[in-house]
């Protein structure tokens, strides 16, 4: 058995080192676990965009209706693994069944806590270390057809103005004026300003995870296997190599946590939604800042190392390859939104967004048992996770925290 830490913290992304950095700057002890190396899960493959006005979910009201014909039109970005849908049906119709204005509403109050200060976590988190390089603040754009277009997402940037974000709208010829890339089919940009960007996400997260090391964090390389609980407190957790004695574990595992909290007695209803990602070589000409292509649904980044495209939405579990027809749906929406772009495809890449039917994130103590739920965080992974990790740090090393946790509370799943 090792000698004793204080905090295991499962899961090396972003909301897992986030937590690590938080608890070893309150003076804890902190191992910190990954099956693989830090930055390479969903953290790595994200857009980039620290999307501060990102409150609304994807149940939006009417998604009901519309979404049979979204499937089953060839080019809307959405996608099912047909021989999947028998597994997905219960957790889709708890889904769906927050797919209301109300719903949608209190959906949306429960996320602004934890992105409209993104970037200033963001700078909080990075202050005197070495991923402080990787972090911008810059704009962030909604590319539209026309002012119809617009005018249709009334409910959603109505939702977004009471989270406090108005965008500054350019139309007509100026759209081009401001993004020279862009397609003459965007006629509508909504620009919004304080945002920020990470040019290089899964090296960033790396260079945190380097923080916590020379922070004393101890990593290690490993699946957590099971928990030791006594009194219904946790006492160790055990990896294929070793159990590790700890008072307390954070579980930040992504869309992977779901059988870790089975084994604490929650039932999470938790489903991965594939997404994608397509990076384009370098060009000489750049996207001035990133940009929501409303009309395919992604998200264009320009990074460190080239142009990332990143969006789609896919059911079909864990266990299936990648679909060649998202990829290929991406890649053309793509070179049709940037046409005057030399556009050469380098590398492409399939995530799990982890996706809880009610699409707000779990957070917080299981059952009086001393491990800390810290996942689901379904789109906002990166913009909320340095939020999310301090929270989890305030409450573990200073026995809680001035914000209301009950939206996220993880135990309102029952086993």
């Amino acid at each position: 058995m090792s000698a004793k830490e204080n905090i295991v913290v499962v899961g090396a992304g972003i909301v897992g080192v986030s937590a690590a950095i938080w608890l070893l700057r309150a003076g804890k002890d902190v191992t910190l676990l990954d099956r693989t190396a830090p930055g390479e899960g969903t953290s790595y493959g994200s857009a980039g965009v620290l999307a501060s006005c990102s409150v609304a979910p994807v149940t939006a009201p009417g998604m009901i209706t519309k979404a049979p014909g979204m499937l089953l039109n060839p080019n809307f970005p959405l996608f099912l693994r047909w021989s999947y849908l028998p597994k997905l049906a219960p957790w889709l119709l708890k889904y769906l069944s927050h797919a209301n204005a109300p719903e949608t509403r209190r959906i949306a109050a429960g996320l602004a806590p934890l992105t409209t200060d993104s970037v200033e976590q963001h700078e909080s988190l990075t202050e005197g270390t070495d991923a402080v390089r990787w972090l911008t603040r810059t704009d962030y754009s909604f590319a539209y057809k026309n002012r119809s277009a617009f005018e249709g997402d009334a409910f959603t940037w109505g939702l977004r103005r009471d989270a406090g974000f108005e965008p500054d709208i350019i139309e007509g010829p100026a759209v081009q004026e401001f993004e020279p890339l862009l397609s003459s089919d965007m006629q509508l940009l909504a620009v919004m300003r304080q945002h920020g960007v990470i040019s290089a996400p899964g090296a960033y997260v790396k260079a945190l995870a380097d923080e916590a090391e020379r922070l004393g964090a101890r990593l290690v390389r490993g699946e957590m296997r099971d928990v030791v609980l006594m009194d219904n407190k946790v006492e160790a957790i055990i990896t294929e190599d070793e159990t590790i004695l700890c008072d307390n574990v954070v579980i930040a595992t992504g869309v992977w946590s779901k059988p870790l909290a089975k084994k604490l007695g929650i039932d999470v209803p938790l489903e991965t939604e594939r997404g994608y990602h397509i990076e384009f070589e370098p060009e000489d000409r750049v996207l001035r800042s990133p940009i929501m292509v409303t009309t395919g649904k992604f998200v264009a980044t320009p990074m460190l190392d080239g142009l990332r495209c990143a969006g789609v939405v896919e059911f079909g579990g864990l266990a299936a390859p990648a679909s060649n027809k998202p990829l290929a749906l991406l890649e053309r929406t793509v070179r049709a939104t940037f046409p005057s772009l030399r556009l050469k495809r380098r590398d492409t890449w399939l995530g799990h967004r982890p996706a809880p039917s009610d699409s707000l994130p779990l957070i917080g103590e299981i059952r009086g048992s001393g491990v800390f739920a810290a996942f689901g965080h379904h789109h906002i992974g990166l913009t909320g996770g340095p939020k999310t990790g301090r929270i989890i740090a305030d409450v573990i090393a200073h026995g809680g925290i001035n914000m209301d946790l009950t939206p996220y509370d993880p135990n309102r799943f029952g086993g």
